[in-house]
């Protein structure tokens, strides 16, 4: 046991070192895969022992804290905002009133200034007592946030245990939450290979991600953090750089962008240097945020009901590039939905250059009145996605024809349709459209579905172009002698560079093995795979769980369909259109006979009593502190009935918050007794109701 506790101390203390060295020095001293394996060995050996895990733990950063609900937090200290200034005339004002405020003080103000990255992202308050993160909460209203803090801490440049001499018994860290823009464009690649919109940019996805009830995802994605702002009693410091120097020792993550300025015109000048240079950072900024270094002077500048009067927020002005509209080409997705893409002159623009841009839908090209060859106006969204903004008139060819959205199908050449209610066009084509075909495929093994990621890289269109998958179960009929030896040359449309895919001894072994694994994915998880429109990971789930099996998914009817949480008319009517289809019905039996979950479990449900017998339940909306299947299992075990939808038959509807509306009137009309979990917990008291 002492070996097991010594094994343990070692790889925290390790781990941690090593995490402390990449994200403070930048150094690397060990392979990811190293550091991996190393970090697997640890969590096993805590799951064995977890009286030996140390509280900062870096198996801490892996996640796997489920939040139902986030509770909110009071800031002993208000998260107030910056006023906002645009020019460098404002910026020079600001001074003066800096100068002003401060000589009605004193005979001789002399103040400097602390300069600083006004980063994009999510403003975050971070909790330390004795030396131990105990919360992280959002900014929210100023006054108030929401307790963050299982996802705060996969974030792995946030200390989650400060070690050193004299460290004060509570203190608060202010910082920025952001998304890396290179994380940030693998997950809307991920989104793209799911035939799902892509995220707007980094900044709301960040914020988004926070808020994700899965810390484990949270901490997939791959945020970080600048901690850039100290606060506490007892801190012994007397400026804000003092403030960041303490930040550094301590361990915390803080850019090395800052500068201490003796005046406002070296404030400029900093300003100025920023002004391009800051696309070189990992994250995207949008300005200077300018403090008063001392704060006995930021405490007699004071604040107004909204911002402190000792600091200020230099907004850059968005970039914009002016270029020439090659052609529009236009790209199918998994979904059939076809979008126009813009291929423009290559123009620089924040740091890159830019060759394409989305134009969304028809309506977008409307709007912009776009014609062949104009020169248009180029922005990047959130720094990171190229927009076209407008269209410089004055430039446009008098006989220039209008762009007109492609009437037929890019790829298969089927007509295009579009529904009242819907912005795209859709190629109807779903199973001769090849890039549809091979969207569902790519959809169908991602690591959301069946996780099949040996068969990513080209392989799929290799395999498609080879005649050897069509379908989904396709994937399950490969054979070694089929994949042995296959290759392919792609060549990259937009830098013309040559890459090869074969298939190799190894390759093949690798993918075989993949796909075997893949047949013990649970059942929600095919669900999502198969690709049913409208049905996403999220409500794949909830049909699982609801009906348990395809059988029961497969027969239920429109009005069993919507009874389902948060499945709505659309969605229904998706799910019983995509079962009348023979050919799906047909990809279902051979996944069947492949092996491939389609059914869960049920749980042993284990006897507690008789006091529901008789009774029958429904159970809707969402309650606190308490899933639905935890009811659901409790009204099972004291006897009750659970009925799939409300009708005459029903004793009780069990209403939580965020009901329905539908189904609450249903309930009344037929005079169902509607009760709340207060309610229900009183039959278990033999309170009549």
């Amino acid at each position: 046991m002492e070996n097991i506790k010594a094994r343990i101390d070692y790889l925290s203390h390790y781990l941690n070192s090593l995490n402390l060295k990449y994200y403070q020095e930048n150094t690397s001293e060990i392979p990811d895969f190293e550091f991996d394996k190393l970090l697997e060995e640890l969590q096993l050996l805590e799951n064995q022992h977890p009286e030996f895990k140390h509280i900062d733990s870096p198996t801490e950063r892996v996640g796997g804290t489920i939040t139902k609900k986030f509770a909110t937090v009071l800031h002993r200290y208000p998260m107030l905002s910056l006023s906002n200034t645009y020019s460098k005339e404002e910026l020079f004002d600001w001074n003066n009133r800096v100068q002003k405020g401060l000589n009605e003080e004193t005979d001789a103000a002399v103040f400097e200034f602390f300069c600083e990255q006004k980063f994009d992202g999510v403003a975050i308050s971070l909790i330390y007592e004795n030396g131990i993160l105990t919360k992280a909460v959002t900014r929210g209203d100023g006054t108030e946030g929401d307790d963050i803090t299982a996802n705060a801490k996969t974030i792995k440049s946030i200390p989650l245990k400060i070690n050193g001499a004299n460290i004060p018994s509570y203190f608060e860290v202010r910082g920025e939450v952001f998304f890396p823009l290179k994380n940030f464009e693998k997950l809307n690649i991920e989104q793209e290979e799911l035939g799902n919109q892509k995220y707007a940019n980094p900044r709301n996805t960040a914020s988004g991600t926070l808020k994700l009830q899965d810390s484990a995802e949270v901490a997939r994605r791959g945020l970080d953090c600048f901690l850039y702002y100290l606060l506490g009693e007892d801190l012994q410091i007397n400026t804000h750089e003092h403030a960041m120097l303490q930040l550094e020792t301590w361990g915390f993550n803080v850019s090395k962008t800052y500068r201490k300025c003796a005046n406002i015109a070296q404030v400029w000048e900093y300003i100025e240097l920023w002004k391009h240079q800051r696309h070189e950072l990992p994250l995207a900024t949008d300005g200077i945020v300018v403090k008063v270094n001392d704060f006995l002077q930021q405490e007699t500048l004071g604040l107004t009901s909204k911002s402190p009067r000792w600091a200020i927020a230099y907004k850059f002005k968005a970039e914009t590039s002016i270029t020439q509209l090659l052609h529009v080409s236009f790209q199918v997705g998994r979904t059939g939905a076809v979008t126009p893409v813009a291929n423009l002159k290559p123009v620089a623009l924040a740091g890159t250059t830019v060759k394409r841009a989305t134009l969304h839908n028809a309506d977008e090209i409307d709007r912009l009145d776009l014609h062949e060859g104009d020169y248009v106006f180029v922005e990047k969204a959130g720094e990171i996605i190229p927009k076209i903004t407008g269209v410089e008139v004055s430039k446009r060819n008098l006989f220039a024809a209008k762009i007109q959205f492609s009437t037929v199908c890019p790829s298969c050449g089927t007509l295009l349709i579009r529904k009242p209610e819907e912005s795209a066009w859709i190629c109807a084509n779903e199973k001769g459209c090849a890039p549809q075909i091979k969207g569902k495929i790519e959809h169908f093994i991602h690591r959301k579905a069946l996780n099949i990621d040996s068969l990513g890289e080209g392989k799929i269109e290799v395999l498609f172009d080879s005649k050897l998958v069509k379908t989904p179960a396709d994937i399950y009929d490969l054979t070694y002698q089929q994949l042995y030896g296959l290759r392919k040359v792609f060549v990259d449309e937009e830098t013309g560079k040559k890459r090869e895919i074969q298939f190799k001894e190894k390759t093949v072994e690798n993918l075989l093995d993949a796909i075997g694994k893949s047949k013990q994915v649970p059942f929600e998880r095919v669900l999502f795979g198969i690709g049913i429109k409208f049905v996403g990971f999220t409500v794949a789930e909830k049909l699982a769980r609801y009906f348990k099996t395809i059988e029961n998914i497969q027969n239920a009817t429109f009005d069993e369909l919507v009874n389902v949480p948060e499945i709505g008319g659309k969605i229904a009517e998706s799910l019983i259109y995509w079962f009348s289809e023979p050919e799906n019905l047909e990809l279902i039996a051979r996944l069947k006979n492949q092996g491939l979950q389609f059914s869960i479990l049920e749980k042993e449900i284990v006897s507690e009593s008789d006091k529901l017998e008789g009774k029958s339940f429904v159970i809707s909306g969402t309650f606190e502190g308490v899933s639905r299947e935890d009811l659901q299992e409790k009204i099972l075990a004291n006897a009750g009935k659970m009925l799939s939808g409300v009708s005459g038959k029903l004793d009780y509807l069990l209403a939580g918050d965020n009901m329905g509306p539908a189904k609450m009137e249903k309930a009344q009309k037929l005079g169902v007794k509607i009760i709340s979990l207060a309610d229900f917990n009183k039959l278990f008291l033999n309170q009549a109701l």
